[in-house]
């Protein structure tokens, strides 16, 4: 899984090594959007991206716990409220074909969870 902190620094990066920009700077100024409806942006329905960022690297990348990762400072109903998004959008992942793995723990092959029987993780 690759943060959209990660995308973001990667694309300022392409822009900077080569001989002319090729991703507009209005698309790296702009906050991130899913583009579902207008005017959307992605903070209108998620925490902060530096508050999502760490809690999705802990609970897909590290494996971790929604209670080790609250006991590492994050709030209880956010981590509670990320876990149930990543976890109901399984099946998703399963619908997409396969994509490229770029940090040590991918969504998909990597990391399975049940879609069945309403599967939740609760909090401790």
């Amino acid at each position: 899984m690759i943060s959209s902190y990660s995308v973001y620094g990667l694309a300022k990066f392409r822009n900077a090594v080569g001989p002319s920009p090729v991703i507009p700077a209005r698309i790296l100024d702009r906050p991130p959007t899913a583009e579902l409806r207008p005017n959307q942006k992605d903070e209108d329905s998620l925490p902060p991206y530096t508050v999502l960022d760490p809690i999705l690297r802990a609970y897909v990348e590290e494996d971790r716990s929604l209670a080790d990762i609250v006991e590492a400072g994050f709030d209880c109903a956010t981590v509670s409220r990320v876990v149930r998004m990543v976890d109901s959008s399984e099946f998703k992942r399963r619908q997409a074909p396969l994509g490229v793995k770029i940090t040590h723990r991918a969504l998909g092959k990597d990391r399975r969870m049940p879609i069945t029987n309403g599967y939740r993780i609760k909090p401790e």
